[in-house]
């Protein structure tokens, strides 16, 4: 080992010395000074290091190979562990408990598995939706990656792309959902900071105030028979389900066999999104609609309970309903269905973008719209708000809630019979008359 010096002086390292060092058959340590320097192995790898002792122990920190790692770098790293072993630390020790944290560190799938079994099943009745979202959109992209890597520009990307793909409302959500899981990962001391730290909202939040008309219900109803509809039949009767009961789209696909007690569906408390157990009365379309309750099981020789009424497509899903976000899926597909020519081959319009046809022939709407349409129909049909919203089964206001235990089942269920003739008056293609306005016509003259 030697030290490289001028005048008496220790000279600093150039890129020519360094260049000019040749192997031996012997490692050569060379030194610059206070334990900074550069080895030379017999095959010509170049390494710069810092030697010094601690504890009465010699310790031979590596500070990356020449020239991957330039004369610049390495002297910055040099004096960082000279300035932790000046503050009585052992840098080299610093180091090696580093790389075990970072070899220990969580990647984003599987902080994104933590978070869904630690936190979110525990407190989010939707958990099933975050999950699917993170499983569509963030482990894709980020999966592999430590989650401490994510830094702010990461995620807005990864907005923008959803953007891009014309699904504004599905930026928002996965948002809130990475959001929430960065600052559960922090609240644990996982991660030290969220990359999601001055992010806002990728896209404006649009006031929901979409309801089909008469004429559009009547079209998308007609549209849903059709046989080219890219769109399963458990899909079409859970779209008209939501129209019928008008319940959320994801109380209507996760329906089972045991929550149906004749005329009435008794939707549990864990599956309802204000957490109050609720009974919807089931009309007969309604019925219809859901279909037989039992089926033959073949192997058994037997009638056994259907199970879930709407059942995921996917059969490695096990015994599971369709995915929360599946129904919005379907509708966007076939709301611009792709057109293409006898070969197969994509269409394009003449500005270059993809031909595409509406085969629901309504203008742009989400299942959501087809509840908000129901109750649209219900206020038409005269149900007072009050009734509407134990229909709706809408969060109550604090004392209502408490003092108010009447079950209002004969209020809802014929809230709901006047939303079956209402629509069936609808889908004839007769025309609705207000009896109010009607009486009310009838004075004047």
């Amino acid at each position: 080992m030697w030290s490289q010096k001028k005048g008496g002086h220790a000279m600093k390292f150039t890129d020519k010395f360094i260049l000019n060092l040749k192997p031996t058959d012997k490692i050569q340590d060379i030194r610059e000074g206070k334990g900074f320097g550069i080895r030379v192995t017999p095959g010509g790898v170049k390494t710069w290091f810092f030697l010094y002792r601690f504890d009465g122990r010699r310790r031979f920190m590596n500070l990356g190979h020449y020239p991957s790692v330039s004369i610049a770098e390495a002297n910055k790293r040099y004096r960082d562990a000279y300035s932790l072993f000046e503050q009585g630390k052992d840098p080299l020790a610093l180091a090696d408990c580093e790389r075990e944290e970072r070899r220990k560190a969580p990647t984003v799938s599987e902080l994104v598995t933590d978070y869904i079994e630690k936190h979110a099943k525990k407190f989010k009745r939707s958990w099933a939706k975050d999950e699917a979202i993170l499983n569509r959109d963030v482990i894709p992209a980020w999966g592999k990656r430590k989650a401490a890597d994510i830094v702010k520009r990461d995620v807005i990307a990864l907005l923008d792309s959803i953007i891009d793909r014309d699904a504004p409302g599905m930026a928002n959500n996965c948002f809130q959902i990475i959001r929430k899981m960065f600052n559960w990962a922090v609240e644990k001391d996982i991660l030290t900071t969220t990359p999601c730290l001055g992010a806002k909202l990728p896209a404006p939040k649009n006031i929901k105030d979409r309801a089909l008309s008469d004429d559009e219900i009547r079209t998308l109803w007609k549209s849903l028979e059709r046989d080219d509809l890219c769109m399963s039949l458990e899909s079409r009767r859970a779209l008209k389900l939501i129209l019928v009961t008008a319940q959320r789209p994801g109380e209507v696909i996760g329906m089972h066999t045991d929550e149906i007690d004749g005329q009435w569906w008794i939707i549990p408390k864990e599956r309802a999104k204000n957490g109050r157990a609720h009974r919807v009365y089931l009309t007969k379309t309604a019925l219809e609609l859901i279909g037989p309750l039992e089926a033959m099981n073949e192997k058994e020789g037997k009638m056994e309970p259907m199970g879930y009424i709407f059942p995921s497509p996917v059969k490695k899903s096990g015994n599971k309903p369709m995915g929360d976000t599946a129904l919005a899926v379907t509708v966007g597909k076939n709301l611009t269905h792709p057109l293409a020519d006898d070969k197969g081959n994509q269409l394009f319009n003449k500005d270059g973008s993809p031909a595409t046809e509406n085969r629901l022939g309504v203008a742009k709407f989400t299942p959501h719209d087809l509840r908000r349409t129901a109750n649209t129909l219900m206020a038409a049909s005269k149900i007072i708000k009050e009734h509407r919203e134990r229909v709706l089964n809408h969060t109550l206001e604090r004392l209502d809630g408490t003092y108010n235990l009447h079950d209002y089942d004969e209020e809802k269920q014929m809230a709901l019979e006047a939303l079956e003739r209402r629509l069936k008056i609808i889908l004839a293609g007769e025309k609705v008359v207000d009896l109010g306005t009607e009486r009310a016509k009838r004075k004047l003259a």
